[in-house]
Order: structure tokens, then sequence, then C-alpha cells
């Protein structure tokens, strides 16, 4: 057999053991949490203001805020930005 298949091989073994909680040469990363209710309070916006200005259903930040679901993705990049630089983004939003 070749090169690719042994190295694929190799990596589906890393996989299977991993998901089975063996020893493994997988790497995880995860990402830090956002306190999504200290980024919105930064702000001084209520829920609905917050929500109404960057979009976010009122449901969506509620979850977030008690913890039962996290923003992924864009979401995510949006709050971060907003938690470093909110007028710049408000600012940006108003264009």
């Amino acid at each position: 057999m070749g090169k690719a298949f042994t190295e694929i091989s190799e990596g589906l073994d890393d996989a299977a053991n991993h998901a089975q909680g063996k020893a493994s040469g997988v790497v995880e990363h995860a990402p830090e949490a956002l306190n999504v209710r200290a980024i919105r309070k930064k702000t001084g916006m209520s829920q609905e203001r917050f929500c109404a200005t960057f979009g976010i259903s009122i449901g969506t930040l509620r979850h977030w805020e008690q913890g039962l679901r996290s923003p992924r993705g864009t979401a995510r990049v949006l709050l971060k930005v907003v938690d470093r630089n909110p007028k710049a983004v408000i600012a940006a939003m108003k264009e």
C-alpha cells in the first residue's frame, strides 16, 4: 500500500481510539468560553436593544447568557469584536 493509505489508516485508528477513550495522538482544540452577558452589559444595552443592534434573536441571546448554548462561527467572531471595541462595531452597523 502507498504512503497516503498508511497515513489515512493511522489517522482513522487514532480517531477510533480517541472516540473510545483510549490513548491517541488526537489533539483537541476547545475555544475559550465567552461571557456573553458581560459582553452585552459592557455595551450598556438591554437584551432587546443588543439583539436589534447586532441582528441576534432574543431567544439565541438568552440561551447564550444562560449557558444553555455557546455562540459559534461568525456570531462568536462578532461577539469577540464587540467585546474589544463595541463603539467601532456600532458605528460600522450604522453605515
